[in-house]
């Protein structure tokens, strides 16, 4: 059991020894243990969601989203006001998902969205009362509300349009993401969604083993890529992006 309080020297000597870290008991610092939901059971199959020359099997805005040489790119030129996703047609529950991905201009990080939905109507700047009421005008309509696991910079977990940063993961727990991943290098990672657990391994190391204490927002949902909202130009790219349905619960990248 991950406590806050453990220096972080043990959470490194932990991983060193077990190979593995335990997932926390807590989310956004509060003492409340999360449910132990197991991992569903269905047919388990490899998907490659990228192809490496278009972006079929995907939606999202065309003039924000290209392929060029077997890479995803995200790049912007003008201030976005809402973070956009580029979503999977299809949607999952349980899945393991391995993919690179590389900060290549700003300093603003990315993520993927899972356990969602495409979310068309998101509150004004600034977390305001006033929503949304014209998608197409705002350019919302392929933003996301669900958990997202972040990349680099932020390294940890959020929940968009819920419960913000009352998921995210303690200081000590992003460090060690932190310091195995590069700022503006490619990030080779391993998601593992199971039940109400999600993993992830960043260049071969386990950094984040957590429970989601609400698991009734826990739900089969299309994978969004993150562009962030920016005031300056930005780009991210992604490449590989296989997925497997109803894996086996194990990390498969972890040395």
């Amino acid at each position: 059991m991950i406590r806050r309080l453990v220096p972080l020297c043990l959470f490194a000597a932990a991983a060193l020894i077990l190979g593995a870290l335990t997932p926390p008991t807590s989310a956004g610092g509060k003492d409340k243990k999360a449910p132990e939901i197991p991992p569903r059971t269905g047919t388990s199959e490899t998907i490659h969601l990228f192809n490496g020359k278009n972006l079929d099997g995907w939606e999202g805005y065309e003039d924000l989203w290209s392929v060029k040489d077997g890479v995803i790119i995200a790049k912007s030129t003008k201030p976005i006001n809402y973070s956009t996703y580029l979503l999977t047609k299809r949607k999952f529950s349980d899945f393991r998902l391995i993919f690179s991905a590389k900060l290549a201009q700003s300093e603003m990080h990315s993520g993927v969205g899972i356990w969602g939905k495409q979310f068309q109507t998101p509150p004004k700047y600034n977390n305001a009362k006033e929503t949304v009421t014209d998608p197409k005008a705002e350019r919302t309509e392929f933003t996301y509300q669900g958990q997202l696991v972040m990349f680099p910079t932020e390294w940890g977990l959020y929940d968009l349009y819920r419960r913000h940063g009352a998921i995210n993961l303690s200081k000590e727990i992003r460090q060690l993401a932190k310091d195995a991943g590069k700022q503006h290098g490619w990030n080779d990672m391993e998601i593992l969604a199971q039940g109400n657990r999600i993993r992830l391994a960043v260049n071969g190391k386990l950094v984040v083993d957590w429970r989601d204490p609400q698991p009734e927002l826990v739900n089969e949902g299309p994978i969004g890529l993150q562009l962030h909202s920016n005031t300056v130009p930005q780009e991210m790219q992604f490449k590989g992006l296989v997925l497997t349905t109803f894996p086996e619960e194990k990390m498969t990248t972890v040395k």
